[in-house]
């Protein structure tokens, strides 16, 4: 690996680093973005039930907010409707939407720097082809070129471009994969919500 990184010359050590950043970007998506820490299976449907029977204590909002990214906007419903007992149904809806809003901007995170990277790196490899047809028309002289700067510039042309790809592609679809499952979570704590919002509203006293 090192006679490798040597042959590709000073270039490649942007895209090094743009491999490990890549790599603990993917990691932590992997480890942020498990369906048990989003939207628990059983969280909405215990909640629903608990709210049939009337307004939970605060302290249920409190641990429900602890438990996952649903039960935070689930919480912030049910800290609307105990806050206001005459809260209007455009302000719960604006409450939950909020809430929502906020935890979909926490599952965005790092995707805008993970996408970056799957933009840059090609760019970064192409950079370094470029440094190595400048060392190859750079080695050529009217006496005859020098084999083995020739070859050098060849070889740092040729292993920027192939390391460029290699981190740009894993990266890209990594990134198309955790888009998809945050606008499916998205679409669940939506739905979630829109459950959630007539039955907060049967508690409460709307004005006339």
């Amino acid at each position: 690996m090192f006679s490798i990184i040597q042959a590709a010359g000073w270039p490649i050590w942007p895209l090094l680093l743009c491999s490990v950043l890549a790599l603990a970007l993917i990691i932590e998506r992997l480890l942020s973005l498990r369906g048990a820490r989003i939207v628990p299976p059983k969280l909405l449907d215990e909640v629903l039930a608990l709210v049939r029977g009337g307004l939970p204590a605060p302290d249920v909002a409190e641990k429900l907010e602890q438990h996952s990214v649903l039960g935070q906007v689930l919480a912030a419903g049910l800290r609307s409707a105990q806050r206001e007992p005459r809260i209007s149904e455009e302000r719960l809806r604006q409450s939950l939407e909020s809430a929502g809003r906020a935890a979909v901007h926490g599952l965005e995170r790092y995707l805008s720097a993970l996408g970056s990277i799957a933009s840059a790196a090609p760019l970064l490899g192409l950079f370094g082809t470029v440094v190595g047809m400048i060392e190859i028309f750079g080695s050529q002289t009217p006496g005859g070129g020098n084999p083995q700067a020739l070859a050098h510039g060849i070889s740092v042309a040729l292993y920027n471009t192939a390391f460029g790809l290699v981190i740009a592609i894993p990266t890209l679809l990594f990134y198309r994969h955790f888009r998809a499952r945050v606008d499916d979570y998205a679409l669940s704590l939506e739905l979630a919500a829109e459950q959630l919002m007539p039955l907060l509203l049967r508690h409460t006293a709307r004005p006339a």
